[in-house]
């Protein structure tokens, strides 16, 4: 190949890249978040310098990258049963009762050091994986959606969390809901002396580029991917659909209760009514993996783009002014857009393969079929 010509394909490639729907969501969304700024009185020159320095700025950095991993988790919580085609909505009560079965682990079954901290994480995973594996039944046999049935399952999940957090395990002579300090035997090792990164970002670090290798390299992964693309068309091909809705929803609750087992045996080490759900990390890890468009190496890249919308947004407020909602703001506007491009591609294939001979439709390397 000429030099002229490999120039093309690279530049055809970045072209493709820069017209991806979450690059195209992104600059849609900061263009339309920066024309409104002004008409708020807010002027962008010093909001957006103060959201980059108040996520990634000395002091900051530390913190964002801690708050990076809780989401990257609950990230994967959603994406795995996204695959095929299920929403995990109840990442909530999946990490709130993981965090607790880590935290009572830790209290009432003290272990040497080392197993202090690996048997928790293992009944952290655990109990998330049977909290969401109770929807799969109701979405196989009852035929309720898993979108609903997650989230029912969520709520009283929630609230049996802060039940047991508030009386039968609750730290006595204080008025704080929350469990006694645990046994420093289940403190999660920090990394470099850090206050707020533990042996944590590791542990999902390679648990992620696990499930980015078994998606792209394995049977089941293959088998996911094409439940995903077309249910009937995987079952006909010998697909157990079924099994693989019970085994990405419960993939994914583990993944949601190991979160909450990373969260209680991290900085302060206690389990704290709330802590873990009100940071909204479920639902900012489903923005990321939609902003992805479900394509799993993008999903990383696309919660450290959310977290650090997150973070920054906090010193925006703090060093321009400039309410952190306008974060939540650009978020919102980002799934619109990716939404909206979604449809529009949709519609557009729709179209096209309305125009296509008979039998043309869905070959392999197509649009719907199985990548």
């Amino acid at each position: 190949m000429s030099a002229n010509a490999g120039d093309r394909v690279d530049a055809r490639r970045v072209a493709r890249a820069l017209a991806s729907p979450a690059v195209l969501a992104v600059a849609g969304a900061l263009a339309l978040t920066t024309l409104v700024m002004p008409l708020a009185g807010v002027d962008p020159a010093r909001a957006y310098p103060a959201l980059l320095d108040g996520a990634l700025g000395p002091g900051n950095l530390e913190y964002t990258i801690a708050a990076f991993v809780p989401t990257l988790g609950m990230a994967l919580a959603f994406a795995i049963p996204f695959r095929t085609g299920e929403f995990n909505l109840g990442g909530d009560g999946q990490m709130a009762l993981g965090g607790v079965a880590a935290a009572a682990l830790a209290l009432y079954a003290p272990l040497p050091a080392g197993i202090a901290v690996v048997v928790p994480l293992a009944a952290a995973a655990l109990t998330g994986a049977l909290v969401a594996g109770i929807s799969a039944p109701l979405r196989t046999r009852l035929g309720i959606p898993a979108i609903v049935s997650t989230l029912l399952v969520s709520t009283p999940a929630v609230a049996l969390a802060s039940y047991l957090v508030r009386f039968p395990m609750a730290e006595p002579g204080t008025g704080i809901a929350q469990t006694p300090p645990l046994p420093e035997a289940a403190h999660l090792p920090a990394l470099g002396g850090s206050g707020y990164l533990t042996i944590g970002l590791p542990v999902v670090a390679a648990l992620t580029a696990a499930w980015l290798y078994a998606d792209a390299r394995t049977v089941l992964g293959y088998e996911i991917r094409a439940t995903g693309a077309n249910r009937e068309f995987a079952r006909y091909g010998g697909v157990a659909v079924d099994r693989l809705a019970v085994v990405t929803l419960a993939g994914g609750g583990a993944f949601a209760g190991l979160v909450g087992g990373l969260i209680v045996l991290g900085p302060p080490f206690r389990f704290v009514d709330g802590a873990l759900t009100a940071p909204g990390y479920t639902f900012t890890a489903i923005a990321a993996v939609l902003l992805a468009t479900g394509r799993p190496p993008a999903v990383p890249l696309t919660v450290a783009l959310v977290t650090i919308l997150q973070v920054g947004g906090q010193g925006m407020e703090r060093e321009a002014g400039v309410p952190s909602q306008l974060t939540q703001i650009i978020q919102g506007l980002v799934i619109v857009i990716v939404a909206v491009l979604a449809t529009v591609r949709a519609r557009t294939r729709t179209r096209t393969r309305a125009g296509e001979p008979a039998g043309t439709a869905g070959r392999p390397g197509e649009a719907g079929t199985p990548a």
